[in-house]
């Protein structure tokens, strides 16, 4: 089982070079925050939209089909059937509907003298589907709308943006659009670095996972004579293990930034990456403009 392929969540995308990795890291932060804003007070449509260009945009790009099969694969089917579970679930309205008026006033008599119902004025129905105990209702599908495709875009847009942007670049993008915070005194060049620390560490958190799994694995350990206590004991020691690695790692990130003398970003600083504007940062903003038009036009809440 090899983690770093079979979930490389979080992980850099080196080869090949695609459009994405050619855009500037600010110029994607800029989309990445707006796809994380966008669906905020949105109508069901633009929430598919966001999905729908999601899917578009990696398509577009030319990714490998090896790197986002499974991401994308998965997420989608957890998105599909968190959508199937939240269309038969209670829509949370505890509402009687009730007409305006009595029945016998919703009622006419015909020619022959029998009553028959009053024709309605739209096909309007709250409830779309009724069989048994499965109810599904205009507010129930909303939800499910709502909650399926925020969570796609959250999980995806983020995912995409690592996937195509070295962990350098990510931290000079934050640290160049952090800037103006400087005159609030804030530490701009810590935060920056913290980050690059965390997205480098990040693949070594899976490799340690990977490598207690296999060592596991090959010790063909027999569970169901283990006991449910002895099962509880084994993975505490597992993760006792794993937590003594974790710290292993960190320390010798920290001696070996010490050995080269490193004592603080302010003293020792170092250029990770040289951003630059180019004519296809200046379309991607563009794109952005039309993007934030058509979002305030047709994507607000019905």
């Amino acid at each position: 089982m090899d983690l770093l392929r079979s979930l490389p969540i979080g992980l850099y995308l080196e080869q090949p070079i695609t459009g994405l990795h050619r855009l500037d890291a600010r110029v994607k932060l800029i989309w990445l925050m707006s796809f994380l804003v966008a669906p905020l007070l949105a109508n069901p449509w633009w929430r598919l939209v966001l999905v729908g260009l999601l899917i578009l945009i990696t398509l577009l790009a030319r990714i490998p089909l090896r790197v986002w099969k499974r991401q994308m694969g998965w997420l989608l089917m957890f998105c599909g059937l968190l959508f199937l579970l939240s269309c038969i679930m209670p829509d949370g309205l505890a509402v009687n509907h009730q007409p305006r008026l009595p029945e016998q006033e919703l009622t006419f008599f015909s020619a022959s003298g029998s009553t028959e119902p009053l024709p309605q004025p739209t096909s309007y129905r709250y409830v779309l589907f009724s069989q048994g105990p499965l109810e599904i209702t205009r507010y129930s599908v909303d939800l499910a709308i709502r909650t399926s495709t925020l969570l796609f875009t959250l999980v995806y847009s983020t995912n995409l943006y690592l996937l195509t942007t070295a962990s350098e670049e990510i931290a000079m993008a934050l640290e160049s659009l952090m800037e103006p915070l400087r005159k609030l005194k804030l530490p701009v060049t810590e935060i920056a670095l913290t980050l690059t620390l965390s997205l480098r560490f990040f693949p070594l958190v899976l490799e340690e996972i990977q490598n207690l799994i296999r060592s596991v694995r090959t010790r063909a350990i027999n569970w169901k004579k283990l006991g449910l206590r002895r099962t509880i004991q084994v993975w505490l020691t597992l993760a006792e293990r794993l937590l003594q690695n974790l710290l292993l790692r960190a320390e010798q990130i920290a001696s070996a930034m010490q050995v080269r003398g490193f004592t603080s970003p302010d003293q020792h600083r170092v250029e990770w990456h040289q951003l630059r504007f180019k004519p296809w940062d200046g379309v991607a903003l563009i794109c952005l403009m039309v993007f934030w038009g058509v979002r305030w036009v047709w994507g607000g809440e019905i």
